[in-house]
Formats: structure tokens, C-alpha cells, sequence
């Protein structure tokens, strides 16, 4: 009973350092006025020959394929990261998508499974299809404890087929206008198997790098997040992707297990934290944020610094 006090007592201690940091620096940030016209299309919409890979703000979605998971209000809950499904996803804008696979090729978070990752990539095929400038970066890893599955980089080779833009440090130098009609950044992440070498349609797990906090404190996640990107170097020098996560993450030492109310604690605070990128002078380290339960507002923060970056206002 005293540990559920004490962590009662450090919930809402934290939930304030965040009030009162926004009320004081408030989360406005250079060219966070602009929003998209058309998120479905939104990088279409900046300047596609100024617009280089290295310099985008990426928003992106966490366990993006969790919308069907479990079963609808028993297990669901636990472990649902996303209400939109695949599609969704990137029409509301987010063009960084983070897939669990196990070994039967169905994706998973933990033990719960849903449906096929032919899900997955018929409706990034179907999104692609539909739009013409958007670049994806796929995130696929097989989910800890599980098998990878069976000749699974021939599988996403031959699905993806002409979409795949090849491993290749060149690449964060071009522009979307350079890499087109290629539209997709494919990072498989095995457990076992071969990992992808240079020059194949798809990339190793060192071009996509985070460091992740487990903890349902926003507080915390917020500063720990703030210092290992402070840690990393500029995009500008870069050849591999780095990504900050906006979420919190249930925890078994809090009577609170469904993910959506806890994740609630940061999710708000995505402008607050690329406001203090600027004030502590790492803005310019910023490139893949995720999130979960994606929206609008999360993806116009995310343009708003791509289109002040290419436009000279950073």
C-alpha cells in the first residue's frame, strides 16, 4: 500500500514539472505556425528539391500495428498503441512505421497476435499508390522472445519490389525529388538471421537507432529523452536515423495497465518538447518522433520544423 502512495505521490509530482514547464516556456518554436494543407500529401507539399531525407522531421507511430490486437476489451487495452489502422495512419501523416513480426509472419506485441504483415503492406502498397512525393521509412523487427520468420527479406524484397530505396549512406544527402519513384525506406531487424548488408533493398538495424526508457513517469521519459538526443550528433553529420519516442509505457508496479490513459500523461507535450530542443540548443539533432495514438496536431509539429528547416528559418 505504501509503494502505490509513494508512486501516486511521484505521478502527479512529475505530471506537474511538465504543467509548469509548458505554462513557463510555453511551446512555440521557429515555423511552428505552419500547418500542412493536405497531411495525405505533406510532403508533396514543401519543396521537394531542398526537401533531403537527413533533414526531415519524421513522425512516426509506435507498435503502429496494435489497432486490431488482442481481444476487444479484455486483453486490447493492454496492449493497443494505435486506434488507426495501417492506412490511417499515414493519411493522418505519419510516414515512420514500427511493425513486430513472429514467426508465422503475423505481427505481435508480447505474446498477443493480430493479423498477417500482408495487412501491413497492402495498405503502405495502397497508400503509395495513392500519392506520389510521400517517403516511408518501414521499421520491421522480429518481436523479442519469438523466431524470425523464414526467408522473410526475399518475402519483403519481392512485395515491396520497386518501392525499395537501397541501403545506401548516399542516401541521407538526396532529396525526395533525387529518390523518386523510390518511396520506401525498408529496415528489417532480425534476431537471427542475416541482417541486410550494403547496397540491398533493405537496411540494417544500425540505420534506425533510439534509446528506449520503460517507465509511465512523462517527466522523466521527457528529460531522458532530451539527453540521449542531446547525446547524439547533428543530422547534418549523420548516417543512420535517430528516434525519439513521445510515450509512456504502463508499468507492473501501478494498478493503471491500460496503455491509452497512461501514455495520455506525454502525449500532449510533443510541442513542448521540440520547444525545449531549441531552448537546450539540440534542435538541430531532432529527426524521427513517434508517438502513439497519432493525430493531427502531432504530425503539423512535426511538418512545421521539416518546413522551417528547409526553408532557412533554423
Amino acid at each position: 500500500m505504501g509503494g502505490q502512495i509513494s508512486k501516486r505521490r511521484s505521478l502527479s509530482a512529475e505530471k506537474k514539472i511538465l504543467v509548469d514547464l509548458s505554462q513557463s516556456s510555453g511551446s512555440d518554436y521557429p515555423g511552428s505556425e505552419y500547418h500542412p494543407s493536405d497531411r495525405k500529401n505533406w510532403m508533396g507539399g514543401l519543396d521537394l528539391e531542398k526537401l533531403t531525407i537527413r533533414n526531415i522531421i519524421w513522425p512516426g507511430t509506435h507498435d503502429s500495428a496494435t489497432n486490431k490486437i488482442g481481444i476487444p476489451f479484455v486483453t486490447r487495452p493492454f496492449a493497443q498503441c494505435q486506434s488507426l489502422s495501417i492506412y490511417e495512419q499515414l493519411v493522418k501523416g505519419a510516414r515512420v512505421l514500427d511493425i513486430r513480426v513472429q514467426e508465422d509472419r503475423r505481427v505481435c506485441h508480447g505474446i498477443l497476435k493480430t493479423y498477417s504483415i500482408d495487412v501491413v503492406l497492402n495498405e503502405v502498397k495502397q497508400f503509395l499508390s495513392e500519392t506520389q512525393c510521400e517517403i516511408i521509412i518501414l521499421e520491421i523487427r522480429t518481436e523479442f522472445g519469438h523466431d524470425d520468420p523464414p526467408e522473410f527479406d526475399k518475402y519483403l524484397t519481392q512485395k515491396l519490389g520497386d518501392y525499395l530505396i537501397h541501403q545506401d549512406d548516399h542516401v541521407f544527402d538526396k532529396t525526395v525529388s533525387e529518390l523518386l519513384p523510390k518511396r520506401v525506406i525498408c529496415v528489417w531487424k532480425p534476431r537471427k538471421s542475416p541482417a541486410p548488408k550494403k547496397g540491398d533493398p533493405l537496411w540494417s538495424s544500425g540505420y534506425l537507432k533510439d534509446n528506449w526508457i520503460d517507465t509511465d513517469l512523462p517527466s522523466t521519459k521527457f528529460e531522458s529523452n532530451l539527453k540521449y538526443l542531446g547525446d547524439q550528433p547533428p543530422v547534418s553529420t549523420r548516417k543512420f536515423f535517430y528516434r525519439v519516442e513521445n510515450t509512456v509505457t504502463p508499468q507492473a508496479d501501478n494498478p493503471i495497465l491500460c496503455v491509452k490513459p497512461v501514455t495520455d500523461r506525454i502525449h500532449g507535450y510533443a510541442r513542448l518538447f521540440l520547444k525545449q530542443c531549441f531552448e537546450r540548443g539540440i534542435a538541430d539533432r531532432m529527426q524521427i518522433f513517434s508517438t502513439d495514438f497519432i493525430d493531427a496536431d502531432f504530425v503539423d509539429a512535426c511538418v512545421a520544423l521539416t518546413h522551417a528547416r528547409i526553408e532557412g528559418m533554423v
